[in-house]
C-alpha cells in the first residue's frame, strides 16, 4: 500500500515542532498502515503515537510521540485515499463524467463511487461495487452517514438507470442501514419519462418509509433534475427538464413533503433550487428547508446565500465608498433570484456593480448554473465590454484548491486577455468586502 504523502504542515502544529516536512509520508501507526483519511484520523486519536516515516529522500525514521486525546498533529496530505479511488461501475447515461468533452485533465474524468469520499466529504454513491469486507467497516467503524444516488427504489428501473443488475438492491441495502443504526441522505436524479411520475412517487414513499425511530436510516432526500451538455452521448434515452415538466415536479414534490411533514414531522424530501429556476418560480422561504440538510446538493442555497447576505450587509455595508465599478458574474439561472442583491449594492453611493448573468456555450445549455460557467464562457461573453475595476466570480466554478476552470483555462489567463482583475468570492463576506475595498 502507499504511504500517505504529506504536502502540508500546519505551522505551531505538533507535527511542525517534531521537523515533519512536505514530501514526508506516513508507512504506519503503531503498526497499521492507514488505508485512508479516516484511518488516520482514528489511529492518530490515542495519546501515544509510534509513526514509521519516509522522507523526500527515501530514509525511513521511526518517531514516537505523546499527546493529548484527539489531539490533530496537523498534517495535510495529497489525498484522502492513500490505497486509490474506489471507481464507478455504472454506465448512468446521466453521468456528468461522460458529458465532457476529451482532452482536459485526468481527474474530470475519474468516476467516484466511494464510501469514503461520501463519508468525508458528502459525495454522492450508489452502492453498488463494494465487498463485503467494506460493508464490515461501514459498520465497524460506524460511517455514517453516507450519501447515496437511489435514483428509483423499483429494481428495473434504477438497474436501468445504472446499467447494472446489482442496482435493484437498493431496499435490501437501505434495510441493512437501518438494522444497524446507521444513516444515509439520499438523492434522487429525475430523468423525465425514466423516474418520473409514479416512479418518482413510488421512490419517495419508499424511502420515506426509513424515517422511523430516533435515528432514521434515510434521514432526507434531494429531488435534482437531470442536467445535459452538447457532449452526452448520442442515443442516451434521456430528456432535458422544461418548464412545464419542472412545474409539474415542483407540485408533486411539495404535495408529497406536505404529507410527510403531517405523517413524520419533518419535510423529509427536497427539492433541489434548480427546478424553481427552470419554471421560473420562487425560491421557498428559510423555514422550508429546516436545518438545511442537503445544502451541499443545491438544494436552499439560494436562499441560504440571500438570508445570509441579508445579515451581512447590516453589518458590513456603509452607506458610501470610494467609487468603485465592480462586474458580478453569476449563472443566467440565479440572475432573478439575486436581484435584491444587485439592488442592495447598488444602493451604496459610489458602488456600481453590474451582473453578467451568462449561459455556458462551452456545455450548450441555455440555463447555466454559476458552478459550470468556464473560462471559454467568460471569454466569449466578456471581451470588449467595460468590466470597470474587475470581475468577481463566485469561487464555486474552480476547481478547489486552484485557480482554473473546468474547461482548464486559468484566471490568470482570462484575466490577461480580458485586461482586467478577477476576484474569487468564496461568501457573502468576501462579495461585500471585495465590492467595498479599493
Amino acid at each position: 500500500m502507499p504511504p500517505a504523502r504529506i504536502t502540508k504542515v500546519l505551522p505551531d502544529s505538533i507535527a511542525a515542532e517534531i521537523g515533519f516536512e512536505p514530501g514526508d509520508a506516513i508507512i504506519s501507526i503503531n503498526g497499521t498502515l492507514p488505508r485512508d483519511l479516516i484511518d488516520y484520523r482514528f489511529l492518530c486519536a490515542d495519546e501515544v503515537l509510534e509513526l514509521e516515516i519516509i522522507d523526500a529522500a527515501g530514509k525511513t525514521h521511526r518517531i514516537e510521540i505523546e499527546k493529548d486525546y484527539d489531539e490533530d498533529l496537523g498534517l495535510e496530505f495529497e489525498t484522502a485515499l492513500f490505497d486509490g479511488l474506489i471507481q464507478c461501475n455504472n454506465r448512468c447515461p446521466f453521468c456528468f463524467i461522460d458529458q465532457q468533452p476529451p482532452g482536459k485533465r485526468s481527474s474530470l474524468y475519474l468516476k467516484d463511487d466511494d464510501y469514503r469520499l461520501s463519508f468525508l466529504y458528502g459525495s454522492y454513491l450508489t452502492l453498488t461495487n463494494l465487498p463485503q469486507r467494506e460493508w464490515q467497516r461501514i459498520e465497524q467503524m460506524r460511517l455514517s452517514p453516507l450519501y447515496v444516488s437511489v435514483h428509483a427504489t423499483e429494481p428495473e428501473v434504477r438497474i436501468r438507470l445504472l446499467k447494472n443488475p446489482r442496482a435493484g438492491e437498493i431496499l435490501q441495502q437501505i434495510k441493512w442501514f437501518q438494522e444497524r443504526r446507521l444513516q444515509i441522505h439520499a438523492q434522487v436524479v429525475v430523468c423525465p419519462g425514466i423516474n418520473d411520475g409514479q416512479h418518482l412517487e413510488q421512490t419517495l414513499q419508499d424511502l420515506a418509509s426509513f424515517y422511523t425511530t430516533e435515528v432514521p436510516a434515510v434521514a432526507s432526500v434531494a429531488v435534482v433534475p437531470v442536467g445535459l451538455t452538447r457532449f452526452r452521448p448520442p442515443k442516451d434515452e434521456l430528456t432535458p427538464v422544461t418548464r412545464k415538466k419542472a412545474m409539474e415536479v415542483i407540485s408533486q414534490v411539495r404535495s408529497l413533503s406536505g404529507q410527510f411533514q403531517r405523517q413524520l414531522g419533518s419535510t423529509f424530501a427536497w427539492l433541489a433550487d434548480e427546478w424553481f429556476l427552470i419554471a421560473g418560480e420562487e425560491i421557498p422561504c428559510d423555514s422550508e428547508y429546516e436545518d438545511y440538510p442537503q445544502i451541499d446538493n443545491g438544494v436552499g442555497s439560494i436562499r441560504l446565500f440571500l438570508s445570509q447576505f441579508s445579515l451581512a450587509a447590516k453589518n458590513l455595508l456603509p452607506p458610501k465608498v470610494t467609487k468603485r465599478k465592480m462586474t458580478w458574474v453569476v449563472g443566467n439561472a440565479v440572475e432573478q433570484a439575486f436581484q435584491p442583491i444587485l439592488k442592495q449594492l447598488n444602493s451604496v453611493e459610489g458602488l456600481e456593480v453590474k451582473m453578467c448573468a451568462l449561459n455556458s456555450d462551452y456545455w450548450g445549455q441555455s440555463i447555466t448554473v454559476t458552478g459550470l460557467l468556464t473560462g471559454h464562457d467568460l471569454l466569449l461573453k466578456l471581451q470588449g465590454q467595460d468590466l470597470g475595476d474587475g470581475i468577481m466570480l463566485p469561487n464555486i466554478m474552480l476547481k478547489h484548491g486552484e485557480l482554473i476552470f473546468l474547461d482548464d483555462i486559468s484566471i490568470e489567463e482570462v484575466a490577461s486577455k480580458l485586461d482586467t482583475k478577477i476576484f474569487p468570492i468564496a461568501g457573502v463576506e468576501d462579495l461585500i468586502k471585495t465590492c467595498i475595498t479599493p
